[in-house]
């Protein structure tokens, strides 16, 4: 059963719709005046209820069938589309040389075709163009792909179903299988080491996407001390020269390329390691069956 973790007036109306009540009827069921649901309902995400109204909802909704809570999931879901597409299209208005995939409706950046700088040597080496997810893949563009796909959800999800709280955070355990199974189901590809790297480094070698000096507060590593994933758009001051998020911290990410059979490139580091682990430069890999709590991916497509 999908849980809510603040109930809102948002939440509220979204149940009533799951349930098909009347205003009337559902205020009768929650046990307070249909004034007092017409104001829940009107002031939506700006008002949050009291503990005692809380723990009645939460009642309501546990109580309730099974097929009124998938109906209550898929309205939190679409809902949550529905505020990252808010979202994407504020992007799109402020950066013109951004695009909106048609399929999986992330914001991608594009990466000109040239030489740039790449590995610990700075060797010059040549990328074809291609466009990358300004984010990482979030919890709530994965569970759109679970429930198209009917694909296996991530362990840590309760009862299947992606955590509200963390919609906007990088999804995570996820082996690489995973990462390629939705890279398909939206009609990408997971990006080669050498397409992450110059995406995050950009063409002159620089050592982080912001510069040469290993700057702690423009992502979330070990030294922020938050322990845990932050919302893909978190850290503004640390994108690439592409205008790419959390291409340092976070976590780590699955990259197309094979070091050896069954491995494959990680690459970024994540909020449990040191910001020196961290320069794209660097190179990790893992098998194909490994999963993580900070571990995710990001695609990319030919641009």
């Amino acid at each position: 059963m999908t849980g809510v973790t603040r109930w809102t007036g948002q939440e509220v109306a979204l149940l009533r719709k799951a349930l098909r009540r009347t205003g009337r009827d559902f205020a009768a069921l929650v046990g307070v005046s249909n004034r007092q649901l017409t104001t829940w309902e009107s002031r939506g995400a700006t008002i949050e209820l009291r503990p005692g109204n809380q723990a009645a909802l939460d009642t309501l909704l546990a109580r309730a069938g099974a097929d009124v809570q998938d109906r209550f999931a898929a309205l939190l879901t679409e809902r949550a589309a529905a505020a990252e597409d808010q979202r994407t299209e504020e992007l799109l208005r402020r950066d013109p040389r951004l695009f909106k995939h048609p399929l999986d409706g992330k914001v991608m950046a594009r990466v000109e075709e040239g030489i740039f700088l790449s590995g610990p040597g700075n060797i010059p080496t040549w990328a074809d163009s291609f466009l990358i997810d300004v984010h990482p893949v979030t919890n709530a563009d994965y569970a759109r792909f679970v429930r198209a796909a009917g694909h296996r959800p991530p362990r840590h999800w309760p009862q299947g179903r992606g955590p509200e709280a963390l919609r906007d955070h990088p999804v995570v355990w996820v082996d690489w299988n995973d990462a390629a199974a939705y890279a398909r189901w939206s009609g990408k590809q997971l990006p080669t080491a050498q397409q992450w790297e110059k995406a995050a480094r950009g063409r002159n070698g620089r050592e982080y996407p912001w510069g040469d000096e290993p700057t702690a507060a423009k992502c979330n590593t070990a030294e922020a001390g938050i322990g845990r994933t932050t919302p893909v758009t978190r850290y503004q001051s640390g994108i690439s020269p592409y205008g790419v998020y959390d291409l340092c911290g976070n976590t780590w990410e699955w990259c197309s390329t094979q070091e050896e059979p069954g491995r494959f490139e990680l690459k970024g580091s994540a909020f449990s390691s040191p910001v020196e682990r961290a320069r794209p430069s660097l190179r990790n890999a893992a098998n194909t069956t490994m999963q993580d709590n900070d571990t995710g991916f990001r695609c990319v497509t030919p641009g």
